[in-house]
């Protein structure tokens, strides 16, 4: 039969596989049952995929393709974390050092709008509330609580304090109406030293100003003057009669507009 042909073959080891040497067959029913197993084991394998070495060549190139892709990725991703640790540390050292100067200027131009006082920024640090955080952790629950609100009205950033003449330090939120606009304002103006420009626009800053703050804005204005131009929109007659030039947009005839100009420096002259 076809079974017992196969135990004439020059291989017949390899044919039967390493559980069924020459040596281990006694007779055909044992040949019958190895062969048995030989079928399944073929059946499992399936059908031969002659694509098989092609898709796996393309796999292969598909691979590679990928890896380089990815080692590409992890070269730039390196590199853009370099280049953000260098613009952290820049803008850190810059920060720095124009937090300061800002600093020194601010209280200078606080003092001559307030006719003295005193003011300076104050740079809340989230370190600072880390560090409250672990303090907290020992803790009663009502106090965390209480330490918890707090840390939430400071968040990191820049704190403005003022003491204007003849009173107490206090933050920016505890001033009236009016000191906090020439507190702002004194802030505005020493960013502006520290990097001027040509001319500045103010939009009716006078408006919650009494009259002596105006007076004292007025005189400001006019120490700045030599420094760059001002465009002032206002209605506060003090604060006309400090400018050099008057614009002003009147309606002789209903929903028509007109502009008039007027040089004080002329007037002067005149008269």
């Amino acid at each position: 039969t076809d079974d017992l042909k196969l135990s004439q073959g020059p291989d017949v080891g390899e044919t039967l596989g390493p559980d069924m040497s020459e040596e281990a067959v006694e007779g055909p029913e044992q040949w019958r049952e190895h062969l048995q197993r030989i079928r399944k084991k073929l059946e499992r394998i399936g059908p031969i995929n002659l694509a098989a070495i092609d898709e796996h060549v393309q796999l292969e190139e598909r691979y590679q393709f990928l890896l380089a892709q990815e080692e590409d990725l992890a070269g730039s991703i390196q590199s853009l974390q370099e280049i953000i640790e260098r613009l952290n540390q820049t803008t850190n050292k810059l920060f720095v050092e124009t937090f300061k100067e800002l600093q020194v200027k601010f209280n200078e131009v606080f003092s001559a709008l307030f006719a003295g006082g005193r003011a300076e920024l104050v740079l809340v640090d989230e370190s600072a509330n880390v560090s409250g955080e672990l303090e907290s952790a020992e803790a009663s629950e009502d106090s965390r609580e209480e330490k918890s609100s707090q840390r939430l009205k400071q968040e990191p950033g820049v704190e403005i304090v003022a003491q204007p003449p003849g009173k107490r330090l206090k933050s920016l939120t505890m001033l009236s109406g009016g000191e906090k606009t020439m507190t702002v304002m004194a802030l505005l103006f020493a960013s502006f030293l520290i990097r001027p420009s040509p001319f500045c626009v103010l939009d009716e800053v006078d408006a919650p100003l009494d009259e002596t703050n105006v007076v004292r804005f007025g005189q400001f204005l006019k120490q700045m003057a030599d420094r760059s131009q001002f465009i002032v929109i206002t209605h506060n007659k003090r604060t006309m009669e400090v400018a050099n030039s008057l614009f002003g947009v009147t309606m002789e005839e209903p929903g028509v507009s007109k502009l008039i100009s007027v040089r004080l420096h002329d007037l002067q002259e005149v008269g």
